[in-house]
């Protein structure tokens, strides 16, 4: 079975370490949402930060 790699497009990253109660990412990927773009928060394990991403490109 192949697999096919989506387009995506980073849109900001955010390190892991943020404070306790705090989630950035989260709160970015929400307002991008509100404004109509498909957001959504990956862990990138490698860089050790969490990216927004969207499935189409800018």
């Amino acid at each position: 079975m192949a697999t096919t790699e989506q387009p995506r497009t980073v849109l900001e990253r955010f390190p892991a370490g943020a404070p306790r109660g705090s989630w950035p990412a989260e709160e970015f990927a929400a307002a991008q949402r509100a404004q109509g773009t498909n957001a959504h928060v990956v862990m990138d394990l490698g860089s050790d930060q969490f990216l927004v991403i969207t499935d189409t490109t800018h």
